[in-house]
């Protein structure tokens, strides 16, 4: 597992170069390496082979029956990648490093289910102005903690100290996470009809999309970081609450999949990222179909609507950057509705009767 790389810095002194001199500290690395086992250590699953350290994790995926309680006739690996945004400019800003990590995980895998595979293993690339071991290691345990809650495995990454890239205090992150899927157990919306009932799953706020807007509200209102808004949270400051990590949907989605063994009442799913509900929920239908929303089926959060009145934007505006309130969508069969919805409450989830498919153009229509 590769988790160490630098960049090299010019000097036009005579001295003899060094890295430490080029503004690279190896040791600082070597000391963040040790400092992280623990935390990786403890995504692994019998799956996981190899040493931690190594130069590549490695992961089985033909399965012993005698260890895994799934076995794969038509494996499809499923892989994606992602970063947190502008989210990470808050978070140096913030100095708070534990959280953005989850935001990493969480991005890849709550894309990576909407296919209908369950999360095998991540990995993450971290990029620094300095290695400061006890910064980088709060940020992997927030990888950490978003693997565990993803049910994977944290199987590698990378660590990059580059000075003359990043400035003093700033960073970077990007993740990478492979799933697999029984080919015929793929979730492409191919089967989603008119008639299918849309189910919202609650967001836990802004989650790692729209940061860029979020934080010219901040900077032009003079909005304090620091300071707690009773109307937005009368516990939290706003930063914390800006900071709140992104809900990572794996566990329960992969548990509502594997309770329907033969039957495929679930037709699409979409992960609400940038660009809203009218952005994402057309990508996993056809062109003959609408997405039929009521916005009454949902309390809209108290972020939203603190960003809103504070910046003075407007309501298509904000439905076309943020996620409103709902991270995740399914479309269902109207018989199993009910019990979809029941499972997923029962995984801690607050899910909502959104609306339903109609024959249309491939839009969502809002009302």
């Amino acid at each position: 597992m590769a988790r160490y790389t630098v960049a090299l810095m010019t000097s036009a002194s005579n001295k003899p170069m060094t890295y430490a001199g080029a503004g690279v500290d190896i040791d600082a690395g070597d000391r963040m390496v040790e400092m992280i086992r623990q935390h990786t250590h403890r995504t692994y699953g019998p799956r996981v082979l190899g040493q931690f350290g190594s130069f590549a994790g490695m992961f089985r995926l033909d399965f012993n029956e005698k260890l895994f309680k799934r076995n794969y006739k038509e494996p499809v690996l499923v892989g994606c990648t992602d970063g947190v945004g502008t989210k990470v400019k808050l978070a140096a800003e913030l100095k708070i490093y534990d959280t953005v990590g989850i935001d990493l995980v969480a991005m890849s895998v709550n894309d990576l289910i909407v296919q209908g595979a369950e999360p095998l293993f991540f990995l993450d690339y971290l990029a620094v102005n300095k290695l400061d071991p006890e910064q980088c290691t709060a940020m992997v345990k927030g990888v950490s903690d978003g693997c565990v809650d993803a049910d994977c495995a944290l199987l590698g990454g990378e660590t990059a100290e580059m000075p003359d890239v990043y400035s003093p205090g700033e960073f970077d992150m990007a993740g990478f996470a492979v799933g697999v899927v029984e080919l015929r157990r793929v979730v492409e919306g191919e089967g989603a009809e008119a008639g299918d009932v849309i189910l919202g799953i609650a967001s836990s706020g802004i989650h790692s999309n729209g940061y860029s807007l979020v934080r010219a509200i901040v900077r032009e209102k003079k909005l304090d970081l620091h300071r707690v808004y009773p109307e937005l949270d009368p516990d939290r400051t706003l930063g914390r609450v800006l900071l709140t990590p992104t809900r990572i949907y794996a566990r329960p989605i992969v548990s509502v999949l594997r309770h329907y063994s033969v039957k495929k009442p679930i037709t699409s799913m979409s992960h609400i990222t940038g660009s809203g509900l009218p952005g994402n929920i057309p990508r996993t239908l056809g062109s003959h179909l609408d997405a039929k929303i009521s916005k009454k089926a949902w309390e809209i959060p108290a972020v939203f609507k603190f960003l809103q009145e504070k910046g003075n934007v407007a309501d298509e505006e904000m439905f076309n950057v943020f996620n409103m309130g709902i991270g995740y969508t399914l479309t269902i069969r109207p018989h199993f509705a009910d019990s979809v919805r029941e499972q997923l409450r029962k995984h801690g989830q607050d899910v909502c009767v959104l609306g339903k498919l109609t024959r249309g153009t491939g839009r969502v229509v809002m009302g």
